[in-house]
Parts: C-alpha cells; structure tokens; sequence
C-alpha cells in the first residue's frame, strides 16, 4: 500500500530524515509518535509529495509520489494539523471539496452536523475567519465523505474539545472504517489505542521504535 525506501530529507543542511524504510500494509491503522522536531510531520509532507526527498522514495499502490503524483493521492484524505488560510467560503469549499474528492456535499454537510457544527448556517462565512476548532470539524468531515482508501491525519483532535474528540473516534472507531489504512501523527495515543494496530516512533529523523499492537 504505502511503501518508503532509504528517505533522507534535509533543510539548509540539517537532516531532518535519515534512512526512512516502512512498509504500511492495506487497513494497518499506524500511530506515528515522537517528540516535536523528531521528522513525524516532514515524513507525512514526503508521503504526500509536498516535499521532494534528497534520497529515497515513496510510492502508493505502485505510483511513486514524485512523478506521478496524482495517482500515487488520488485515493488519500488528509488532515493537516494547521489549517490552510482557505479564503473560499464554506459554499464555495464543500463544492470544490465534491468536485476533486468525488464525494457528496451532502454527506459533508451530514459529518459537520455529527460535530455539532451546522455548516449551513455558516454557509456564507469565510473558511480561514472560523475558530480552530470550526476548521477541524469542516476538513475532517471533508475527509471522512471522500470515503478514500487511505486517511492521513496530522494531530486531528488538537483543536477540538471533548465532545469534538469523542466524535471523531467514534467515527474513525466504525465498522466501516476497518479495512481502511488510516495513519495517524498524534501525541495522545491514549484517544487512539483502542484503533492503532502498529506504532512507530520517531526521533532525530530516525525510526527508534515499530511495534504491532
């Protein structure tokens, strides 16, 4: 499913990745952990070609992220952990969100009420003008009605409060998400560890740590 070989990736000479070499398998739920700065969030940036390593590679089902890359994401959701300063408003997101992702607006609108949130009451609004945990709610529930095969969420409950982080588990916890691969970065495995199959920790751009749980 996810293959990563030999990636080291680094700024102005700093190695921030050394020697990266996983293999996540069809409906593996992975936790990835490790201190700030230990390369968790650049890892994910090289897994969805965001960023080009200065060795190594990544490939999707086959397709390798650098060169052909639509392919290699064509079936990913992701999740980042700062939201985009998205200027579209939330009519104008959730028709260009259904329109790349194949999913319905619908079934947007639906997830966003499953957080409490009704989008169409802020229909009009600004996306980067809503609070954190607004914005959360709204790329989440994007994610989860694209229904893809791969879900990658970078901290998703950081901005949300209790009521947010039950949800989204209960969600991400359904029948229907089992055969999915789901990967998660999140410094609260105790929210998780009912879900993740495998954790891998990170530190100094290292893999220190990989275990099925």
């Amino acid at each position: 499913m996810i293959d990563i070989l030999n990636l080291d990736k680094s700024f102005s000479g700093q190695k921030i990745l050394s020697g990266i070499t996983l293999n996540i398998a069809e409906g593996e739920k992975v936790l990835f952990l490790g201190h700030n700065g230990a390369g968790k969030t650049t890892l994910i940036r090289c897994l969805l070609g965001e960023y080009r390593p200065n060795r190594g590679k990544v490939t999707v089902n086959g397709h390798p992220v650098i060169g052909e890359r639509v392919a290699a994401l064509r079936q990913i959701a992701f999740v980042p952990q700062l939201p985009p300063p998205i200027r579209f408003t939330l009519n104008e997101l959730f028709e260009y969100a259904a329109k790349i992702g194949h999913c319905s607006i619908d079934k947007i609108k639906e997830n966003s009420l499953y957080f409490g949130l009704d989008a169409e009451a802020h229909k009009h609004k600004a996306f980067y003008k809503l609070s954190g945990g607004m914005k959360q709610k709204i790329l989440i529930s994007i994610a989860f009605s694209r229904n893809a095969d791969v879900m990658i969420f970078d901290e998703p409950t950081a901005n949300l409060d209790a009521v947010g982080r039950d949800c989204f588990r209960k969600l991400i916890g359904a029948p229907e998400m089992r055969g999915k691969t789901i990967v998660f970065i999140s410094h609260r495995l105790e929210e998780l560890s009912s879900i993740v199959t495998r954790v891998v920790e990170l530190d100094l751009g290292e893999v220190v740590r990989d275990e099925r749980v």
